[in-house]
């Protein structure tokens, strides 16, 4: 049996542990490899297959140089009760749920009701990588056309290949890393 001055001890740890931002930066090897890091927790990690990005440009495969808060997320609705709960408000996606990337639409960046006639990703996908996502504020708050769409903090494929320039992780690490994250932490990405 673990004493209360014991329990108190590994609570004050752990509560330590969540403070600060998530720092993702690249790894040694391919463009798109890199390493996730939190308190002192890494995890192998995935983002764009240019690699990154100072300016980031819609349909350039570059995951940005930037500090991004969290905002939301969003999990697969069919697969309910695989992952932890969250501080930050998680919303079931349906197959009507999807997210424009067409630069000219007054929806760019936005979530949006399918059928939608401007070019959009759906959330719910066959390959897992959207079972879990985090919303980021990369041009959001502030919007600019042309400036990327859809940059995410979701699931990596199991090979961790590259992501369109997103961050990606695997679904144990993002199981750890879920009860911690909260509205407006970060995730910085440097060079």
């Amino acid at each position: 049996m673990i004493s209360q001055t014991k329990q108190k001890k590994v609570k004050k740890t752990s509560q330590s542990r969540a403070k600060g931002p998530i720092v993702v930066r690249r790894a040694p090897g391919a463009c798109h490899r890199a390493i996730l890091a939190f308190g002192p927790l890494r995890f192998k990690a995935a983002i764009g297959r240019n690699g990154l990005a100072a300016i980031k440009r819609e349909g350039d495969g570059k995951t940005p140089i930037a500090a991004m808060a969290l905002l939301h997320g969003f999990s697969d609705g069919r697969k309910r009760g695989r992952f932890p709960h969250a501080a930050l408000k998680v919303v079931a996606a349906g197959e009507h749920d999807g997210w424009c990337d067409a630069p000219g639409s007054p929806c760019y960046n936005r979530p949006v009701r399918l059928p939608f006639a401007a070019s959009h990703e759906r959330l719910l996908r066959d390959d897992g990588i959207y079972d879990l996502v985090i919303v980021m504020d990369w041009n959001i708050t502030s919007r600019a056309r042309n400036r990327g769409s859809a940059v995410f903090f979701h699931l990596a494929r199991p090979d961790f290949s590259p992501t369109a320039g997103c961050v990606a992780i695997a679904p144990a690490a993002m199981r750890v890393l879920l009860p911690h994250l909260k509205p407006g932490m970060r995730l910085k990405v440097i060079a």
